[in-house]
């Protein structure tokens, strides 16, 4: 990472530190080994509020390992990844994984895509990775531990009226993008939106943000890739419902 990508880094941590109150909270240490963090969405794709939680907790668990991020293809269908690439995202795929672990980084991925990215504010507190399992069988394969990180909050930055599944179907965004949703928003300052918030930056409410990082995970002597996967769902669906079971939106 260069210089001015640390500044920018460290600038917008400290921003959402501040503006979003965030809070974060360390379960057990990381082990001194490659490791495999699986997160959750709030909103959006590389500009989401969770990214940035994220990277203030990988901050906070002192680590000195690179961070490569697996990262939507759109981001480079876009011609975006100049702005990208410098702070460790890549293409997201299996082989990248394997190389990274290989050169002894860390990995994090958001296994729930655009369908987590970019849901209803109804599915604002729940985890949806769309029975997405390559992220456990990719554990297993490069026997790395998996490291959940679980944030709340940063579905209520905006008003999500809808995912738009059905339009991005009939649309055939799938095909174009690789994009399932093409959402309906409110937010600021775009208004109310079709398909454009996600993809450009929008100024968030000042919701609180709330981070755990997990204890680190890792298969049963006969888990099979979908059942670990379940496993790991399970863990941070349970840690988002505790995360919000009093919550009130945007205050906390």
């Amino acid at each position: 990472m260069d210089n001015f990508a640390r500044v920018v880094r460290a600038t917008s941590i400290g921003a959402v530190r501040l503006y979003n109150r965030l809070e974060v909270t360390v379960a057990q240490p990381v082990p001194d080994t490659p490791v495999l963090f699986v997160a959750n969405h709030g909103f959006g794709g590389v500009i989401d509020l969770n990214v940035f939680a994220f990277a203030a907790a990988y901050d906070e668990l002192g680590i000195d390992r690179e961070l490569i991020t697996l990262t939507h293809q759109i981001a480079w269908t876009l011609h975006a990844e100049k702005l990208i690439e410098p702070f460790g995202a890549r293409p997201a795929s299996k082989q990248t994984a394997l190389e990274a672990f290989e050169e002894g980084h860390n990995v994090l991925v958001f296994p729930g895509g655009d369908v987590d990215a970019l849901k209803a504010w109804k599915h604002r507190n729940e985890i949806l990775f769309d029975g997405r399992t390559g992220y456990a069988r990719l554990a297993i394969e490069a026997g790395v531990p998996i490291v959940p990180v679980v944030t709340a909050g940063a579905g209520e930055s905006l008003l999500v009226l809808g995912s738009g599944k059905r339009l991005a179907k009939a649309l055939r965004l799938n095909k174009v993008l690789r994009l399932k949703t093409f959402p309906l928003t409110v937010s600021i300052p775009w208004g109310v939106n079709l398909g454009l918030v996600g993809l450009l930056p929008y100024l968030p409410l000042p919701t609180k943000l709330e981070t755990t990082v997990l204890a680190p995970m890792r298969p049963e002597a006969d888990d099979t890739a979908e059942e670990f996967a379940v496993r790991v769902h399970s863990a941070m669906q349970a840690e988002l419902d505790e995360l919000t079971k009093d919550r009130r939106p945007v205050i906390g």
